[in-house]
């Protein structure tokens, strides 16, 4: 009897030990899988706090510590924001701010308080997901025939694409100061509209020929003056705008691909078998500034052979010229 209680004592003793060594694992690994950041926190009367948190989000991260931020704070990384590298939360009053950019301003009588404000403002980061239209492209297929008239008949209506961007933004003093895309999903593919082009056997094709008169002959324009003894290309291209704005270009310092900075009504991104310094007449630009003459000067990730795009001052401009297919006479260098 004593033996087999004392074989049963053994037996719990081994599950309990055990047990306790699974736990003591599980919570090992558990550890390794989160990452715990060393955050302080610098309250507005100076005191710090140094906590342990897997949180990221400032907000959260106060929370956590039952921090409340009063009306007259002011928090720097601000709450929508995730921690830096440093590491750390900074709480102030909003006084204390305020005087600091006073102080500055008196050190330095050239830059107002208003400047200095202005530059200091708290810096929000978001997170936004946008969808945008990818545009369609028109092929035209032509088909010679005996036929008198020319006749157009579309074969296939066309329909805008749409992608799905996410991106991480930068706002300061609401207007947005950085954008950088996280994500991109095409949602649905463009439908390319399709249009026959019936014509008479005796009419060459309007898509790309020689012409002998030259528009550049009759024109004062200081592009045109570069070209007047060049036999120009009769193309039609399908013709978009943009500006440097980040939805067009990613970027906002309005640099082209050539090294320089683009030109409203003068600069043309354009497929690259048109050489940077390529020129090209619009007849249906001519009442526009620049009189119709353009240069090549920049790329584009969307722009093939068939296509050009024109810079414009605003993105509203670029959005109100639309696309469309535009005859242009092409000066190859």
């Amino acid at each position: 009897m004593m033996r087999n209680e004392k074989a049963s004592i053994s037996v719990r003793k081994i599950a309990f030990t055990t047990l306790l060594f699974i736990i003591i694992f599980s919570v090992g690994v558990l550890a390794t899988n989160i990452k715990i950041n060393d955050v302080k926190i610098i309250l507005s009367n100076k005191c710090e706090i140094n906590v342990l948190t897997t949180k990221t989000k400032i907000s959260d991260i106060l929370d956590e510590n039952h921090i409340i931020i009063m009306p007259d704070e002011n928090v720097v990384p601000d709450e929508e924001s995730h921690i830096d590298e440093t590491n750390t939360i900074r709480i102030t009053k909003m006084s204390d701010y305020k005087n600091n950019i006073i102080k500055l301003a008196e050190e330095n009588s050239e830059v107002s308080i208003e400047q200095l404000l202005c530059n200091y403002s708290p810096i929000v980061e978001k997170i936004v997901t946008e969808q945008i239209a990818i545009p369609y492209e028109t092929i035209t297929k032509q088909v010679t025939e005996g036929q008198t008239d020319t006749t157009t008949r579309v074969l296939q209506e066309g329909k805008d694409g749409i992608k799905e961007i996410t991106y991480r933004a930068k706002y300061k003093n609401e207007e947005e100061v950085e954008r950088i895309i996280l994500s991109e999903k095409v949602i649905s593919e463009p439908i390319n509209k399709i249009v026959q082009v019936n014509k008479k056997s005796t009419s060459r094709s309007n898509q790309t020929h020689r012409v002998d008169a030259n528009p550049a002959i009759n024109s004062t324009n200081v592009l045109a003056k570069r070209v007047v003894s060049t036999t120009p290309i009769v193309k039609t291209f399908n013709t978009s705008a943009y500006d440097s704005c980040i939805k067009c270009c990613g970027k906002s310092n309005g640099i082209t691909s050539s090294g320089v900075k683009a030109t409203p009504w003068y600069t043309i991104a354009a497929g690259n078998a048109y050489p940077v310094g390529t020129i090209i007449y619009i007849p249906s630009l001519k009442d526009k500034p620049n009189e119709g003459w353009f240069i090549v000067q920049d790329r584009g990730g969307s722009i093939s052979n068939s296509k050009i795009d024109i810079y414009m001052t605003t993105h509203a401009q670029a959005l109100q010229f639309g696309r469309k297919n535009l005859e242009c006479y092409v000066y190859v260098p």
